[in-house]
């Protein structure tokens, strides 16, 4: 199937000159045009798809094919062979061996058992274990020593053991290799595509780090466990080094665990903790793989996105493969960030259920061999991968310290060795990437048709509209520079109908009999995972349009829904600071966005711009005749993108309201993070069905963790997270944002400062049933927030005056076990964490909330 078009220009000629589709069938590799589609032979069903990887021969309708391609894998014929890859051997005899001895003998790794033993030593010695009077101390001290180094090399030696990726036979991957691609091409049945142009420039730059013995280091986002195998089995059929790729050791359960690590996976914890030999241990693998110049790859977000968008970078294995540049210890390493797009991800269905509270279950064998087997039987379309342009790690530190060192700061920004440059260089490297990841990403048909049908108002659409509305907003997307995953010259009614059918009727409806089909959204909690895949394009102009409606919501005549251009700057500011967790903005600043994007508006007709006669600056924003005689679709298509995520932020503010302290309460209670949490989904529920929210998806556990760690950045409510792995976090309000209450009746009263902040989130709102009556609001959903909020406390406090719950000294089982008041620890702990954060939103002098 043909590549998709650039994205910029539509002409044909310049269709036929952007980057050919790679096609590659048995030995042979062939390039074709962007566009060229093969002529169909017999019914339209019939026609060819043209991608990376082609379903492969069943033995049941083609016995004897099938036995030839097993025999070429097994026989190594041609490029299965896997010989002449393009980066460092692996595949061979003795490779784990070979790791594992480096790993064990690195100075770093060396230096920190000697270091744990002499810490260990000086307790024996305070605890009278090794008395400093004997006259044998020295060699007993020296004995002791020798004791615990040895005991320490062999609890790192089976950690090591346990971590490393085991690529020991070329016999074994040719043949996971051809399983693996049988059954994903049975399930994405219209292959893995990739963008030819890509592909080999990736492959140029392959051969250059070989020759400077450098890594790759693959930075995909992470949409499905798909993304473990994809990665593989690209660069195995492109003939390059296959990564070792960073996974949770959680997939590491029987059968599975061992087939993925001698595939190429390395199993690392969910959270280090303070175990400072594992943490090291880490750090020298890296170190290991990077020094020798073999392929890296780790999900820049962590764990798989559950919302269909970009999750904020996760910086642990980053800040690792950051030091290794930074420390001298390697030179440097090339990055590629990677982006994977499914025309349908299989797990949503999973996601919806944990983004509603019911807790993720753990992974194992029977789960795993009863989905695999239910999973080949679907038709889930295409897989989409595209590889940014790769970039140098050190050139990249070189270029942000010379860039930051032109700021006038009391910090030295050419000192790599202080904290905060580190920091500043690991957020600006997380942020980048994913920047990276979102300007080569593919817009799938299903995302286009997804987002069409959640951005409409009325219950559905019909065909005709539906196929007007993909066109328009295929247009949008190129013009905003994105791409669109193209078919070719196929129709796009064509292009619809088959993404139809890979949603599926569990996803959208249609109602026959009328006078055209009419389709409607069915599950539009699943269907936002694929609209909020192309909610990146089109942020800006999605703030610009809620700060807006905080007019046009208003009603009457144009006149009073204009805004002046300091209310809407003022208001975009609030919610983009709002929704810095959320989404990834431009790096030129928000007056430089700001009028870029009003500008763009203005050519699509969408508003009007006012301007001051002399100076030519904007003062005044409204919706144009055109866009209102359009009744509004384009203006209310960028409200529908962002309304359910100032929806969520909405109710995690509501939500804390109900975290004030009860009347007579004297003494802090702090309520444990994870049960606030569900208390806020409660009362999420409990508001949508009784018409105070919109939308459900806003009390999706993942939007609110992101509103609620906004909060805590911000000030709004602080958490403690105990040394104790048994305590889980807690939180309360920040006694500055507290709400009063009523003297004589404790009631919550709706005003103060947390009440003016979530107003003024309620200002972009959409409107709907109650929600021009501030009064009821304030009275009905206060009140709410208000009883939860005290069973909150009264659990809390009933956990640590006695019951069944340890006492509150943590020594419980399950959630109940948190601790309602702080140990003298944790109220260090608190102390140290509220001076840093001050510090911290000191220096980065950003807008606050």
């Amino acid at each position: 199937m043909a590549d998709e078009q650039d994205g910029r220009n539509d002409t044909p000629s310049q269709v036929e000159d952007s980057a050919p589709d790679l096609r590659i069938l048995g030995d042979r590799i062939t390039l074709q045009p962007s566009g060229f589609v093969a002529p169909s032979k017999g019914s339209p069903g019939d026609e060819k798809e043209e991608a990376l990887m082609k379903n492969m021969a069943r033995f049941r309708s083609e016995p004897l094919q099938f036995l030839r391609e097993v025999s070429l894998y097994v026989s190594g014929t041609g490029w299965r062979a896997y010989d002449d890859v393009i980066g460092q051997p692996v595949f061979y005899p003795g490779y784990t061996e070979h790791i594992k001895s480096q790993v064990m003998s690195a100075t770093l790794l060396q230096a920190k058992i000697a270091q744990l033993a002499e810490m260990r030593l000086a307790v024996e010695e305070k605890q009278g274990l090794l008395n400093k009077n004997d006259r044998n101390f020295e060699t007993k001290r020296n004995q002791r020593r020798s004791v615990l180094v040895q005991s320490l090399q062999e609890v790192a030696e089976q950690l090591t053991d346990n971590m490393v990726c085991k690529m020991e036979s070329k016999t074994f991957i040719r043949g996971a290799y051809y399983m693996v691609t049988q059954l994903l091409l049975r399930a994405y049945h219209q292959g893995i595509h990739v963008s030819s142009e890509e592909v080999l420039r990736l492959r140029n730059v392959a051969r250059e780090a070989e020759k400077k013995g450098q890594s790759i280091i693959f930075l995909p986002c992470h949409r499905s466990h798909v993304d473990y195998v994809a990665s593989q089995l690209l660069c195995y059929r492109l003939g390059l080094t296959m990564p070792v790729v960073v996974a949770g050791d959680n997939l590491n359960f029987p059968l599975v665990g061992n087939f993925l690590q001698h595939a190429g996976a390395m199993f690392i914890r969910r959270s280090f903790g303070d175990d400072q030999l594992y943490t090291t241990l880490v750090q020298a693998y890296i170190d290991v793989l990077l020094q020798g110049g073999y392929n890296f790859e780790c999900f820049i977000e962590g764990g798989r996105s559950r919302t269909g968008k970009l999750l904020p970078p996760k910086f642990g294995i980053l800040s690792f493969i950051l030091d290794s540049i930074l420390s001298g210890r390697v030179q440097d390493a090339v990055i590629c960030p990677v982006s994977y797009q499914y025309d349908k991800v299989v797990e949503t269905e999973g996601y919806v259920t944990e983004l509603l509270g019911v807790p993720k279950k753990k992974e194992n064998l029977a789960d795993f061999l009863s989905g695999g087997s239910s999973v080949l039987s679907l038709r889930l379309g295409r897989v989409d991968v595209r590889f940014h342009e790769p970039w140098s790690l050190r050139g990249f530190i070189d270029e942000q310290v010379i860039r930051l060192s032109k700021v006038p700061s009391s910090i030295n920004w050419k000192d790599i060795k202080n904290p905060i440059v580190r920091q500043k260089l690991l957020r600006t490297l997380g942020y980048k990437v994913l920047a990276d990841i979102n300007d080569v990403s593919v817009v799938m048909p299903t995302a286009l048709i997804g987002t069409v049908l959640l951005t409409l108002r009325g219950r559905g659409v019909g065909r005709a509209e539906l196929i007007r509305r993909v066109e328009w907003l295929t247009a949008r997307v190129r013009a905003k520079g994105g791409r669109v995953a193209h078919f070719g010259n196929t129709p796009v009614s064509d292009v619809i109908e088959r993404g139809l059918e890979v949603l599926g009727k569990d996803l959208v409806g249609v109602v026959e009999g009328l006078a055209e089909p009419t389709y409607y959204a069915v599950d539009r909690f699943q269907l936002s995972f694929y609209r909020n895949m192309t909610i990146h394009l089109f942020i800006s102009e999605a703030l610009v349009a809620a700060a807006l409606y905080t007019r046009v919501k208003r009603g009457g005549g144009p006149a009073i829904q204009d805004i002046p251009y300091q209310d809407l700057h003022d208001q975009v500011l609030f919610l983009s600071s709002l929704f810095r967790g959320e989404f990834i903005y431009s790096g030129e600043g928000l007056a430089v966005n700001l009028e870029k994007t009003l500008m763009g508006l203005e050519a699509d007709n969408v508003v009007f711009l006012e301007r001051d006669e002399l100076t030519g600056a904007i003062t005044k924003i409204g919706l144009s005749d055109a866009e209102r005689a359009a009744g509004r679709e384009n203006y209310d298509f960028y409200c529908f993108l962002i309304w359910p995520f100032i929806e969520a932020s909405w109710l995690a503010s509501v939500s804390i309201m109900g975290l004030t302290p009860p009347l007579g309460q004297k003494d802090d209670i702090w309520i444990q993070f994870s049960k606030a949490q569900e208390s806020a989904q409660l009362l999420g529920k409990t508001l949508y069905h009784q018409g105070d929210l919109s939308y459900f998806e806003a009390v999706n556990k993942e939007t609110l963790k992101n509103s609620y760690q906004r909060f805590e950045e911000e000030g709004i409510i602080q958490v403690v997270k105990s040394k104790d792995p048994k305590v889980p976090p807690r939180m309360r309000l920040a006694p500055e944002w507290r709400p009063a209450r009523d003297e004589i009746s404790g009631v919550l009263i709706a005003s103060g400062r947390l009440w003016d902040f979530t107003e003024k989130i309620a200002s972009s709102r959409r409107e709907g049933k109650n929600r021009r009556d501030g009064a009821t609001v304030s009275t009905r959903v206060v009140r709410l927030t208000d009883d939860l909020g005290q069973r909150l406390f009264e659990e809390a406090i009933a956990g640590t005056t006695g019951g069944k719950k340890g006492k509150g000294k943590g020594k419980g089982k399950g959630k109940g076990a948190a601790p309602a008041r702080l140990s003298r620890e944790d109220e260090k702990i608190l102390t140290a964490d509220l001076k840093e954060s001050k510090r911290r939103r000191t220096l980065e002098n950003r807008a606050h909330l």
